[in-house]
């Protein structure tokens, strides 16, 4: 009971530690897709998290059932015919894309905050996630139970600070005072949690190998999807009460965490390094699976071949990447999402009848 216990919160880390990634953990994501909308913002979180807990069983169900290693697969299980081929290609384009924009908030965090150039920490961020990547599923797992449990702390210990000093300023009213940046907070809540699913393909299939029990693998999810809509409840929280300056900054909640001093700002910086390696190892794992399984090429050729892909797409700019790549895969990826979901009443649910 304690070993299945132990994977659960295992599963959970990692479907946290691939969603919560550059974009996420700096509060960009947050600030673009959510906190421009007001308080219906968390609506929108809510909605992610269900959507979350669907299409993740969904789609972890589809390949434990057949027996499927990687996304391509489920991708051709579910559509096996020249929109699957099409779909396949958009899902390993948006995925190296993600790794890409990890890769440029890495050198955008450490210039933001110590100046530096923005390649060194670019390179930093690179040689340490090939360093795990070689180590494949067992690393993969071992540095989500690591990093996501440290994130959890860092965000709540940030709030409580906002709690203790701000009290009278965290109320429905003042939160609802902020004027609205955007309309159409649904159409970006459908958009934000269509992209992130489909990068939750390529770690939710290969892990699904891994665990002997499908209840094990599910609950693992559901617990992930509430742990992450909590936290993106804090987020957005703090983003709201810090408007409009938030949106001056590619790294906005290093700006949220200045008021409480470089230590704290500090452990915050360290997070998001850690959420951004998390994730970018994630996808080049995701991608790395799938040139295996498709292409024959080994694991640890695939990784090389795709770092040294996004390298130089990383350097077009992390805010540049997020305003313009994400909405775009996030639009493609809900041919995926309604692929899968007419696979699944098919096969599963009319079957059943």
């Amino acid at each position: 009971m304690k070993v299945e216990i132990k994977k659960i919160f295992q599963v959970a880390a990692v479907f946290i530690g691939t969603i919560v990634g550059a974009g996420l953990a700096s509060g960009k994501e947050i600030t673009q897709f959510f906190t421009v909308y007001g308080v219906k913002s968390f609506i929108g979180i809510a909605l992610c998290g269900l959507f979350y807990i669907l299409m993740g069983i969904i789609i972890s169900r589809i390949g434990i059932d057949n027996d499927l290693d990687s996304y391509s697969q489920v991708i051709k299980k579910v559509s096996p015919n020249i929109l699957g081929n099409i779909t396949g290609i958009i899902t390993t384009l948006y995925l190296i894309s993600s790794a890409s924009i990890i890769l440029a908030g890495s050198g955008a965090l450490l210039n933001q905050f110590f100046g530096i150039p923005k390649i060194v920490g670019t390179l930093i961020m690179l040689i340490l996630a090939l360093m795990t990547l070689l180590r494949s599923t067992k690393g993969l797992i071992e540095i989500n139970s690591i990093i996501v449990p440290s994130l959890i702390i860092v965000i709540i210990t940030i709030m409580l600070l906002y709690i203790f000093f701000y009290n009278d300023f965290l109320t429905f009213k003042n939160l609802n005072s902020f004027p609205v940046q955007k309309e159409h907070w649904f159409i970006s809540t459908i958009l934000y949690s269509g992209y992130n699913i489909l990068c939750c393909s390529g770690v939710l299939v290969p892990l699904g190998k891994e665990m002997k029990k499908k209840s094990t693998l599910f609950w693992g999810i559901i617990l992930g999807a509430i742990g992450l809509t909590l936290l993106c409840f804090l987020i957005n929280i703090m983003l709201m009460l810090n408007q409009p300056y938030i949106y001056k900054y590619e790294i906005p909640l290093l700006y949220v965490t200045n008021r409480f001093g470089n230590i704290i700002q500090g452990f915050l910086l360290i997070i998001i390094l850690l959420e951004m390696f998390s994730t970018e190892v994630s996808d080049v794992f995701s991608i790395s699976k799938t040139l295996e399984q498709s292409f024959k090429i080994p694991f640890k050729i695939g990784i090389f071949i795709i770092i040294f892909i996004a390298l130089p797409i990383s350097q077009l700019g992390f805010t540049n990447l997020i305003s313009t790549l994400y909405p775009m895969f996030g639009l493609l990826s809900l041919i995926f999402i309604v692929q899968c979901l007419y696979f699944y009443i098919k096969n599963y649910v009319l079957k059943n009848k």
